[in-house]
């Protein structure tokens, strides 16, 4: 029987070879990736991330009826690698359009270590073959780790089947497979045992999803193939097949064959981006509708109006403008701006609705609301935060926090220089009183200085100009306690400003200047995940107790997180602006720390001055631009004290100001009311400037915004680009219009590549409900947070995965763009007021 059921499965794949052998082949287009209809496969089109590694986009990569279910097809040195594991580095990369050939050249430096992948088309069917080539054999150091990987998406294969070699099998839904002991961890790691999965199954030839035709994959070689599940190792891993590199031997080493199957005809439905909040009735609305190249569009399209008794009345029906094509798509728009009636309502388009939408005069009244009342509660740090019958997490890192020692590049872009900590505390000594205030990074659980005054910034601007009063959220600074939904009497955005600033003074009172940042000590404890509280048992590390000795609350646990406290004046400059900024907002709130954060300001940038600029720099965690960290003191001085001599500095300022214009706009906008009128005569050319550069970028794509390609996704770009023009409008409103402020708006909540969901959280009616947060093992969201949207994965497709939380440039949420969403639909909001 068992060889009956074997044979059967043989049979069916064999069918299944067959038909997809009768789609169209597999070819070389002139983007560089092999392509037919519903199938592509991209070679070594992007790479590993420079700044985060291992970030699921790089070597050999599917995208199959439109998604993209494979990557990582390279060399890797262990069955199912993580973030921080080795990563070859491309060398170079060859694409033989006569011969429809890619071939890549990869090496391992620190192994001596140099291969070639090569990718072709195969036969008539959609197949390539994919070859590791090697000119010497095998590096012994790397005989019996070095394999050929692909990894496979999980979400695109839950509750689906494989066969290996005729074999059946279901893909785990939940991690449950082999396991192998590597032995002990690292001494300053709490995890001590290290482990390895082991295969689910071996074969010559894989069938995945034999039972879906948008998903079955093929794969075959004279090598064996084992199958992993990476998620029995970290929640981020993917399934991964696998061929080990044969030592001894050089050519081509492996080599499979990747059969994708095309669903015949496949034509990817259209997609109508728009806000998924809704509209303004005096602002423009424009849907975009995003098709398929092989689609055969319909030229109109229609709005309906929703009615109590659930009819659905046309109110306009209008031409779906020809837009152009952008990126691997064809676009139309529909502009239904003469619509102004409030009411609820769909836009259909080729047989297919839209979710229901508003349109309404208070349509931004509330939207920023989940930012304050849940997500920046949930991300603060050093606070127990409740709500209702939920925990968030406990009092987390009451232990903050240990001295890095010096010549330490770290994890997470945070470093510290060989010649010392710029502090009197020695390597892993306990620095007191950093255990306050703070947030929470992004989706992970650091304090990054440098995001938490362009917080503290944001906050104040959104208090100075709309004086937000609600009250929803109980701080107990005292009590180290926070509880979601419960009045306690005091403005939410000021106890958020107040909890930002008693960070920034802690880390001045307790090295006497601003440091990189607060992070954990070890790749092991950084991917943390669940309550932050379990993550440090809350003690201050003793080096004199043993490992699991506590004594006098204390313990011998080296748990507790580092401290970067190199010295900068990009990170000096960058947080006496916050500074000086919480000081007028918490002035008749928080007197005491109002005065103390504008001393500290008005000392460090006098100290500053006395000497020349440490340039000290590493990654992203160090300050930005020294100029434009220096504008951001000099402008939120002068506003605070009206001291003529930082209106001096502005000015002298200017020349190298004006050379990076765009990014220090809105800074510099705030300024301009105390500035000279001669001043702002010269800043006008760079606002002219501005409009020219920034229309042509929005005029780039159907979606009127600029969209950024890179590594990290830009709808934080898209929020500066509206807050840059409100501000500039404020000054120059001859020059600038307010448009912008609602496209980069329509944009974060649906009206963008890929997908129409809004990217913040609970804020729309479709929203992102899957997204990279504290609780993203959970595969669940925090409302109000805000993720960076739309990857342009190279060199076409726009990707944004609803089924994949664990994507960080495209689903992480970063508190400076949570703070910076709350400014911009209040400047939304206000521009609509009578």
């Amino acid at each position: 029987m068992r060889n009956l059921t074997r044979l059967m499965l043989s049979v069916a794949a064999g069918v299944m070879l067959a038909a997809a052998a009768s789609a169209e082949p597999l070819h070389l287009n002139d983007k560089g990736y092999f392509e037919t209809r519903g199938v592509n496969v991209l070679v070594f089109a992007n790479g590993a991330n420079s700044l985060f590694n291992d970030a699921k986009i790089a070597g050999v990569e599917l995208i199959q009826q439109g998604v993209r279910t494979a990557t990582n097809g390279d060399v890797r040195l262990m069955p199912t690698p993580g973030q921080w594991d080795e990563m070859g580095l491309v060398k170079d990369r060859q694409v033989d359009a006569a011969s429809g050939v890619v071939t890549t050249t990869v090496s391992y430096p620190k192994y001596d270590f140099t291969y070639q992948v090569r990718v072709a088309p195969k036969g008539e069917g959609v197949s390539v073959s994919v070859s590791v080539i090697l000119d010497k054999p095998l590096p012994e150091a790397l005989a019996g780790k070095a394999g050929f990987n692909m990894e496979f998406l999980p979400a695109a294969y839950f509750h689906k089947s494989y066969l290996a070699d005729g074999v059946a099998g279901t893909f785990p839904l939940y991690p449950s497979g082999p396991m192998k002991s590597l032995g002990e961890g690292v001494p300053m790691s709490r995890l001590l045992p290290q482990t390895e999965p082991l295969p689910l199954a071996h074969g010559k030839t894989f069938v995945l999803a034999p039972e879906d035709p948008a998903r079955r994959v093929t794969l075959t070689s004279d090598s064996d193939i084992a199958l992993y599940d990476g998620r029995n190792q970290a929640q981020n891993g993917w399934y991964v097949v696998r061929s080990l590199l044969p030592a001894g031997k050089t050519g081509t080493v492996v080599s499979w064959t990747m059969t994708a199957n095309s669903v015949a005809g496949w034509v990817r439905p259209p997609m109508i981006a728009h806000s998924q909040l809704g509209y303004a009735p005096s602002q423009a609305k424009k849907a975009v509708i995003e098709l398929d190249p092989n689609d055969k569009p319909a030229g109109e399209a229609r709005l309906l109006e929703i009615a109590a008794d659930g009819t659905f009345t046309p109110v306009l029906t209008a031409e779906a403008k020809p837009w152009g094509h952008y990126l691997r798509y064809d676009y139309r728009t529909f502009d239904f701006t003469r619509v102004t009636k409030p009411g609820l309502y769909v836009i259909e388009y080729e047989g297919q609705r839209t979710s229901p939408f508003r349109i309404a005069a208070d349509i931004y009244a509330t939207a920023w609301e989940p930012t304050l009342d849940v997500y920046l509660p949930v991300a603060m740090d050093h606070m127990k935060v409740n709500e209702a019958y939920r925990v968030w997490h406990g009092d987390s890192h009451k232990d903050d926090a240990m001295q890095a020692p010096p010549g330490d590049d770290h994890i997470d872009l945070y470093a510290s220089k060989p010649g010392g900590t710029d502090t009197q505390f020695k390597p892993y000594e306990h620095i007191p009183g950093l255990n306050v205030g703070g947030w929470f990074d992004a989706g992970d659980f650091d304090i990054r200085t440098q995001t938490h005054y362009a917080v503290v910034r944001s906050l104040v601007q959104s208090w100075e100009k709309f004086g937000l009063t609600r009250d929803d959220t109980l701080i107990d600074h005292q009590r180290r306690y926070v509880d979601i939904h419960v009045p306690d009497g005091k403005p939410d955005l000021l106890q958020q400003i107040q909890h930002g600033t008693l960070q920034l003074v802690a880390q001045f009172d307790a090295v006497g200047h601003a440091i990189n940042g607060i992070v954990e000590p070890d790749v092991a404890e950084y991917p943390h995940l669940g309550d932050a509280v379990t993550k440090t048992d809350g003690l201050i590390y003793d080096r004199s107790l043993g490992r699991d000795e506590v004594k006098d609350g204390r313990s011998g646990m080296p748990d507790d997180r580092w401290a970067f406290t190199n010295t900068t004046s990009a990170l000096n400059y960058g947080s006496i602006a916050a500074l000086a900024a919480a000081s007028r907002a918490l002035k008749g709130f928080d007197d005491p720390l109002a005065d103390k954060s504008l001393g500290i300001a008005r000392k460090v940038w006098a100290e500053e001055h006395s000497h020349a600029p440490n340039l000290y720099h590493h990654g992203n965690t160090t300050g930005g631009d020294l100029v434009e960290e220096e504008l951001s003191a000099a402008v939120e001085l002068l506003i605070t004290t009206k001291d003529p001599q930082y209106a001096r500095r502005i000015d002298a300022l200017w020349p190298e100001v004006s050379q990076t214009f765009a990014a220090n706009a809105a800074t510099l906008a705030k300024a301009l009311p105390l500035m000279p009128k001669a001043f702002k005569a010269k800043v006008r050319p760079a606002v002219v400037a501005w409009k020219a550069e920034a229309d042509k970028l929005a005029s780039a794509n159907p979606f009127g915004v600029p969209i950024t390609e890179g590594g990290w996704a830009g709808g934080g770009t898209v929020v500066e680009y509206g807050l840059t023009a409100a501000a500039l409008n404020h000054e120059f409103p001859d020059i600038i219009n307010p448009d912008a402020v609602y496209q980069a708006l329509d944009y974060m909540y649906g009206t963008h590549p890929g997908s129409n969901v809004s990217f913040v959280s609970g804020v729309g009616t479709v929203s992102k409900e899957v997204a990279y947060g504290n609780n993203r093992a959970d595969f669940s969201f925090i409302a109000g947070g805000v993720v960076p949207g739309v990857l342009i994965l190279k060199p076409d497709f726009p990707e944004n995965k609803e089924d994949w939380p664990f994507f960080w440039g495209e689903n992480e949420y970063v508190i400076n763009v949570g703070a910076a969403y709350i400014e911009l639909v209040n400047e939304a909001n206000a521009r609509l007021k009578p």
